[in-house]
């Protein structure tokens, strides 16, 4: 019993040393693959397809600053003051969910963040439980704006693409920092369902969805906050 309860010991302070230590690495270094990707890698190659891997980090000051206000008006308003999880939206999900067929969720960018970088997609106990210790981890350890370079540049855009570089690519034919302000809202409209949508050929439904991030985008506060010697 002594021994099951002393591996059980090491295998607890294995897994928070090493998850602590990689949150804090990935504070300063590229993502430059995730779990995700490796999965849809897969997937492909049971599927008898070609793996598809398209993906390029670019820092934070390389991507067009329509993106993160694009992502912010469509993913989570409220991204630059809360703590990682959105308590105000999670409350007004749960009072809609008691009469909708289909299911919303409240996840912000942090937990997607946190999800994409050290989890897989699919939806379980288990995983949920590991994206509120990532989340609160990423949020204590990283800036909100290293949150969102990471986001931006891990997160699925397209079939085997992902994050802005290569979106802006293969989707149109620029590099991230060229990205229009339309051109952001496609994609941020797109990012429920990046496989089914396409941001190069939006559909009726995904040009409605465009038209009101536009508009979003002019309502939320600037991402990053403007300092104080900076309007000076």
């Amino acid at each position: 019993m002594k021994k099951v309860l002393r591996i059980l010991r090491n295998l607890i302070l294995f897994f928070f040393i090493s998850t602590i230590l990689t949150v804090v690495i990935y504070r300063f270094i590229p993502v430059y693959f995730t779990p995700l990707m490796v999965i849809r890698s897969t997937q492909q190659i049971f599927k008898g397809e070609k793996p598809v891997w398209h993906h390029s980090w670019v820092s934070f000051d390389k991507i067009s600053p329509h993106l993160p206000m694009a992502v912010i008006a469509s993913e989570d308003n409220r991204f630059a003051t809360h703590n990682g999880f959105d308590f105000i939206e999670i409350k007004k999900a749960m009072k809609e969910n008691e009469t909708r067929k289909r299911k919303r969720g409240a996840s912000t960018i942090s937990q997607q963040t946190a999800k994409n970088v050290f989890l897989w997609p699919q939806s379980s106990w288990m995983r949920k439980g590991l994206e509120v210790y990532f989340t609160w981890l990423i949020e204590l350890c990283w800036s909100k704006e290293r949150i969102m370079e990471v986001y931006l540049n891990s997160i699925e855009m397209g079939k085997g693409i992902y994050g802005a570089e290569a979106t802006a690519k293969y989707k149109f034919h620029t590099t991230a920092a060229k990205l229009t302000a339309g051109q952001c809202a496609l994609i941020a409209a797109t990012l429920p369902n990046p496989i089914r949508f396409n941001s190069a050929h939006p559909s009726a439904y995904i040009l409605r969805r465009q038209s009101q991030i536009l508009r979003l985008m002019k309502l939320v506060p600037k991402f990053p906050p403007v300092k104080k010697a900076e309007k000076k």
